[in-house]
């Protein structure tokens, strides 16, 4: 199909891969509720869910720009927008500063203190594409971006974070970083050509799955740290045994050597724990 036969709006989707925003913005969502403790009111939620919006294009659209020329000699990654020239730098340069802008005039309508805030996570986003030339320690960084959306979620309705608060973004942090180790899988022969550097190159596939079993396991006992500080009711404790269950579900679909179901584990089991968790989480405090 010819650049021209495809929408512009069509190809900027799936260049920053939209549906992805399933991951980080119910975290957010959950943010939002526990820090309110009750109906947060629909402008806090509309704002909060631009400024997601805004944010995570932003970052896709900066790791697109950063990873054009290695993305161009990854056969995995090789047909993406910029290298395959469905999409031009300038085009993409384009996107990110209409996401930059609309996550700006999203934060100015929050609590003033994120106000202050927000250049913190954009430095975020520029500096984790670098760091695959660096580190293996990569992973944590892609979870501590959306670690932030709870954190910020909160902040932005309270104006400020408990330690509940961060021990919810750290659950974030770890359960995004175990699933990462699993992405990793995809690209550990290109990366051992390519010199880069991930959790996979470094320890192996066998290794990727201890290391993501650890990961999910300290993020669930996380989420039950923040259930024990807020005090939260059966529906939250429902939610966290969901989590559980879908992570347990997750690491038994795949095993070293049998990576067939990788896909199902990685996107389709993520989007569904973080969609089912924030259920819970409105249902505790909208039951309360």
């Amino acid at each position: 199909m010819t650049t021209s036969a495809v929408p512009l709006p069509r190809r900027l989707a799936s260049l920053v891969r939209i549906e992805h925003t399933v991951f980080a913005l119910p975290f957010a969502y959950a943010g939002v509720f526990l820090a309110a403790g009750e109906w947060p009111g629909w402008s806090e939620l509309v704002w909060v869910t631009i400024a997601m919006v805004g944010a995570r294009t932003l970052a896709m659209a900066l790791n697109r720009l950063i990873d054009a020329e290695l993305d161009a000699q990854n056969p995995r990654t090789a047909s993406r927008e910029l290298p395959s020239g469905l999409l031009s730098r300038t085009q993409v340069l384009g996107l990110s500063a209409a996401a930059f802008a609309l996550f700006l005039v999203s934060v100015f309508q929050l609590d003033p203190i994120v106000r202050w805030l927000w250049p913190i996570p954009v430095a975020m986003f520029v500096i984790y594409p670098y760091l695959k030339r660096y580190t293996w320690l990569c992973h944590f960084w892609l979870g501590a971006c959306l670690g932030l959306a709870p954190v910020g979620a909160w902040l932005a309705v309270s104006g400020g974070a408990p330690w509940e608060a961060w021990t919810l973004g750290s659950a974030v942090v770890l359960w995004v970083a175990g699933f990462d180790l699993f992405y990793s899988l995809y690209d550990l022969d290109n990366d051992r050509r390519e010199g880069l550097f991930s959790w996979a190159t470094r320890f192996g596939e066998r290794g990727v799955f201890y290391g993501a079993r650890a990961l999910h396991v300290g993020a669930v006992l996380l989420l039950v740290l923040v259930g024990v500080g807020l005090e939260l009711g059966l529906w939250y404790w429902a939610g966290v045994a969901a989590v559980a269950g879908l992570l347990a579900y997750e690491h038994l679909i795949v095993s070293p050597g049998n990576l067939g179901r990788l896909d199902a584990a990685f996107f389709t089991v993520n989007g569904v724990i973080s969609i089912v968790f924030f259920g819970f989480v409105a249902a505790d405090v909208l039951v309360r």
